[in-house]
């Protein structure tokens, strides 16, 4: 049995320890629907306080279009200093595909942002060269009702590129799936699978490498935090790249660790305990 995390009541407690944070976006800041206040309030007074603040995000779309969703979700500009996206990462991956046929998964339009300036011949899988996977069609969608689309697939030995790894997420008061569900599937399967975005070390570089512009100096790691929701990525993500970590436990997890009811510190640090994340502090939303 793995030792009860520390309970605190906000950042705040911790702000002290850290020169930076690298915060997740959905389920920490918002819900795809909503931000939430205190969340954004406590990364601003973070920042007040002399902070820095960078978003580190696996939406399958580049960093531009993601900001102009926090502006529309009403995310200030001066709660972070900057953001970097699975939609980064994954560009550069499908660059060698240029002037190519891909097969696109994901909602039709939604992404196109990944796809600007690439040069690339959206297809059928019948005659494409990888599959790029952006999320499921549509939020009601499971991963199961792909089965015999990804048969195809992995019959021509098509390649996976999964630029979004998270499995699930919160949208308002629902869990969907995600585009990493479709990728471990597809891996179950025998396909290859790539992926970006977290917990993958490129993305957290990335991340690193921004928060250091934006401090105007080197940083060391000890005093960097990392903020998530998701055991999978930001917990896996935050061990990987030997940061410290802020869980935060009314998203995903929500139901089964009893987040704005009574949660068990025991059951918490179990369930974050195979991931080897060095945990600071948990809430059940972000707050200063």
């Amino acid at each position: 049995m793995t030792a009860p995390l520390p309970t605190i009541s906000g950042l705040s407690e911790l702000s002290g320890r850290y020169d930076a944070v690298l915060s997740d976006v959905w389920g920490v800041i918002h819900n795809g629907v909503s931000a939430f206040p205190e969340a954004v309030e406590a990364l601003r007074a973070f920042r007040r306080a002399g902070g820095r603040a960078v978003l580190i995000t696996n939406a399958p779309r580049p960093s531009a279009p993601i900001v102009a969703m926090l502006d529309r979700l009403g995310v200030p500009r001066d709660a972070y200093d900057a953001i970097v996206s699975s939609g980064d990462s994954t560009r550069a991956m499908i660059e060698k595909y240029r002037g190519k046929a891909i097969h696109h998964v994901g909602p039709p339009t939604e992404d196109d942002a990944l796809y600007e300036g690439l040069d690339l011949r959206r297809t059928g899988a019948e005659e494409a060269e990888v599959v790029v996977v952006t999320d499921l069609d549509t939020d009601d969608d499971t991963p199961e009702m792909y089965r015999e689309r990804a048969k195809l697939w992995l019959s021509r030995r098509l390649p996976m590129i999964c630029a979004n790894p998270d499995r699930v997420v919160e949208h308002g008061d629902k869990i969907i799936y995600c585009g990493g569900a479709l990728g471990d599937l597809y891996s179950a399967m025998g396909g290859m699978v790539h992926m970006a975005g977290k917990p993958y070390p490129p993305i957290y570089e990335q991340a690193f490498a921004l928060a250091e512009k934006a401090a105007g100096g080197t940083l060391d790691k000890s005093r960097v935090l990392a903020i998530g929701d998701s055991v999978r990525t930001d917990a896996a993500g935050a061990a990987q790249f030997d940061i410290d970590l802020l869980f935060i436990t009314g998203s995903i997890h929500a139901a089964e660790l009893d987040a704005f009811g009574k949660p068990d510190p025991q059951a918490i640090a179990d369930l974050i305990a195979p991931s080897r994340a060095r945990v600071a502090g948990y809430l059940p939303r972000l707050s200063w």
